[in-house]
């Protein structure tokens, strides 16, 4: 069993009641909102700079398969995502789930309710969609950007959360 402590940069921010147990690292301008658990007692959570885990996302491990966020990826509210690597620039749709040693490549976005099954990848630039997910076909332009809007909204509530909750 690792276990371990919480690290918790001072430039995130961490809603009120949020659930953070084990090697967990959450970077500068992460942003963990309202009801988050990240269990992180049997291998390491990271939750890279400026990336988001919107509401009552659940983020946990298997021992050997840590969970990985890329650093500005929107996870969207109740995704669950289970020793899985996701990697930079990433959307994980509301409800989605990833599961044990299941990888997003740069960028890319796993639709809303898709299940990723265990040890199958998304490649770069491309979207997921179904039970069990598979690739659909490249994002396109207009998608990339509204994936960056994301971050930048939750950049905002960063700013205005972090002065009155701390």
């Amino acid at each position: 069993m690792v276990l371990g402590s919480p690290t918790i940069h001072p430039d995130s921010f961490v809603a009120p009641g949020v659930h953070i147990y084990g090697n967990a690292v959450i970077e500068a301008r992460a942003v963990v909102m309202f009801g988050v658990v990240i269990r992180a007692e049997l291998d390491r959570v990271v939750v890279g700079a400026g990336s988001n885990l919107q509401d009552n996302v659940v983020v946990h491990c298997d021992p050997g398969f840590p969970c990985i966020v890329g650093r500005n990826t929107v996870v969207g509210h109740a995704a669950v995502l289970h020793s899985v690597k996701v990697g930079d620039h990433c959307l994980v749709g509301i409800g989605a789930l990833a599961l044990t040693g299941s990888e997003l490549g740069e960028g890319a976005w796993l639709a809303s309710g898709a299940v990723l099954p265990e040890g199958r990848s998304i490649p770069p630039w491309t979207l997921a969609m179904g039970i069990p997910a598979k690739p659909v076909r490249r994002l396109t332009d207009d998608e990339i950007e509204r994936q960056r809007a994301g971050v930048a909204t939750y950049q905002q509530f960063l700013e205005a959360y972090k002065p009155l909750l701390g």
